[in-house]
């Protein structure tokens, strides 16, 4: 796999990459260690759960401005892909409609038919205010709720998930070295 993916030098010399400057050197990009990670996750959640497409260079140029890491940023965002998109968008709907109000459909079935997608999408593309009013808004807000709640879960779940792995490693170290002592002792 690392074979396929660019080195940090062949990036810091990219002529399309210049123009990022002092920003491209940050180890904090590159190195993997706790925060950065944390990070990392946190904004792959937060703009793959938020926006539908350009979710990887969104997520890039995010990490270059808070510091996390670039690659755990990017991959995290294939949180969302398109055998997730449906759910996580019909779920975003019903959370924002939920929200503000605004009606639910009463057939799930009709709702997530595709030939009744296309008519409401079909009649709504006609008048922009009408979609923004109608399914645009209790969308977005899912969105957005969705992707704050997803960011800030991957977040405190990543600093969990490592910091119970630094606790078992070094418990295994300390057993390690109470098993080294222990025969010496006794002879």
């Amino acid at each position: 796999m690392k074979r396929f993916l660019p080195t940090h030098d062949s990036i810091k010399q990219s002529r399309l990459l210049r123009w990022l400057g002092p920003r491209l050197h940050d180890p904090s990009l590159w190195h993997i260690n706790r925060r950065a990670v944390a990070r990392g996750v946190a904004i792959g959640a937060f703009f793959g759960l938020m926006i539908p497409v350009a979710q990887i260079p969104a997520a890039a140029v995010a990490s270059l401005f808070l510091r996390a890491n670039l690659w755990i940023a990017a991959v995290s965002t294939l949180v969302s892909n398109p055998l997730t998109y449906a759910p996580i968008y019909y779920f975003a709907y019903r959370l924002g409609a939920s929200l503000i109000g605004a009606p639910l459909p009463r057939d799930p079935d009709a709702a997530l038919s595709h030939e009744a997608v296309s008519a409401a999408w079909l009649q709504q593309l006609s008048d922009m205010w009408t979609w923004v009013t109608g399914i645009g808004q209790p969308l977005v807000l899912g969105m957005l709720l969705m992707a704050s709640t997803g960011a800030v879960v991957a977040y405190l779940g990543t600093q969990l998930f490592w910091r119970l792995k630094v606790i078992a490693k070094r418990r295994r170290q300390r057993s390690a070295r109470a098993l080294r002592t222990t025969p010496q002792q006794a002879g």
